[in-house]
C-alpha cells in the first residue's frame, strides 16, 4: 500500500462512518513551523475575520479538506494559484495536473513561495507545505509525481485562490 493509498482509506473509513464534515484533520500543527517567522503575522480572531471557516481550518489548524471537493480541480485555465490567506503567488497554472488523487496537483512551485517542515503525523514522514510569507498550510509534496521534477504538491484547494492570467 503506498502513501496515497493510505490516506484515501482513511479518508474512506472516516466517509463510511457518516462524517457529514467536509474537512478531515490529517495532523496536528508542526513543530518545526511554529519555530519559523512569518512576514504577515495575525491572531486567530484575526485570520478567522478573513478566512472561511474551511481554509482557516486547513490554513491555520492544518486540516485537510476532504478530496473531490474543491472546484479548483477541474481549473484549467492559465493564471497564478495564490495562498488564499495572504495572496502571495505559490504554483503557476502550467505546473497542475491531474494526480487521481481528489486534491489540486502540481510538480512544481513558483520560486521563493513556499516553505516546507518534516511532518511525522499518520506514523510516516512526509512533507508538508506551507505559504513562506504566512505560514498557512497548503499541503504535502510527494516523490510520485511527473516529470521534469518528480514530484507531486498536493494542496489543499480551499487553502489557493486562482488568478487568472490577462489577455
Amino acid at each position: 500500500m503506498n502513501r496515497r493509498d493510505f490516506l484515501l482509506s482513511g479518508v474512506a473509513a472516516v466517509g463510511a462512518v457518516g462524517a457529514a464534515a467536509t474537512l478531515l484533520r490529517m495532523g496536528g500543527p508542526q513543530v518545526a513551523q511554529a519555530a519559523e517567522k512569518f512576514e504577515i503575522t495575525k491572531t486567530d480572531d484575526e485570520w478567522k475575520a478573513i478566512l472561511s471557516p474551511a481554509a482557516f481550518d486547513v490554513l491555520r489548524k492544518e486540516g485537510t479538506e476532504y478530496p473531490g471537493t474543491s472546484p479548483l480541480l477541474n481549473e484549467h485555465r492559465k493564471g497564478i494559484f495564490a495562498c488564499a490567506g495572504c495572496d502571495l503567488p505559490v504554483y503557476p497554472s502550467e505546473t497542475k495536473f491531474d494526480s487521481g488523487t481528489g486534491w489540486p496537483s502540481f510538480w512544481q512551485e513558483i520560486a521563493n513561495g513556499i516553505g516546507k517542515t518534516e511532518d511525522r503525523s499518520l506514523g510516516m514522514t512526509r512533507t508538508e507545505v506551507h505559504c513562506r510569507r504566512c505560514g498557512g498550510h497548503l499541503g504535502h509534496v510527494f516523490d510520485d509525481g511527473p516529470a521534469p521534477t518528480g514530484l507531486r504538491h498536493c494542496i489543499n484547494g480551499v487553502a489557493l485562490s486562482f488568478k487568472p492570467a490577462t489577455a
